[in-house]
């Protein structure tokens, strides 16, 4: 496996699971995949740490949270600490130069990240406890 994304850690643990990476726009696309009865199947992807619209999701089992801003002290970032469930925060991709920064980043970041990692099969690595991995599977 080949490291995709890193990230900040919310919480070390050795829980690493694998999924397909789903991004999650709107409460709209989180209810639709609690309904499907795939929800364990996938590591949802969202764009802030403060995506309360998620909160569904964890009560009913997600398996890994990946984000594309927010910082371990977030809602999300609380919130994966409760349910215990792997959490790569404010995650950009190893080969890329682009970085978020708030208030200055570009919807160009989030939409490179959404374009590499949606639709993709992924582990989580939260074994460190500061920098969260998001780890391709070799295909």
């Amino acid at each position: 496996m080949t490291v995709i994304a890193e990230g900040y850690n919310a919480f070390e643990t050795a829980k690493q699971p694998t999924g397909t990476v789903k991004y999650l726009p709107d409460p709209q696309s989180v209810m639709a995949i609690i309904r499907s009865g795939k929800l364990a199947e996938h590591i949802l992807l969202v764009r802030g740490g403060t995506t309360t619209f998620l909160a569904p999701a964890l009560t009913m089992g997600a398996i890994g949270i990946i984000t594309m801003s927010g910082a371990p002290e977030s809602h999300l970032g609380i919130l994966s600490r409760e349910f215990q469930t792997p959490c790569v925060m404010t995650a950009h991709l190893i080969n890329s130069e682009s970085r978020y920064v708030p208030g200055e980043t570009p919807d160009s970041h989030f939409e490179e990240i959404i374009k590499h990692l949606d639709g993709k099969t992924v582990t989580l690595d939260c074994s460190d406890p500061e920098i969260g991995r998001v780890l391709l599977s070799d295909e």
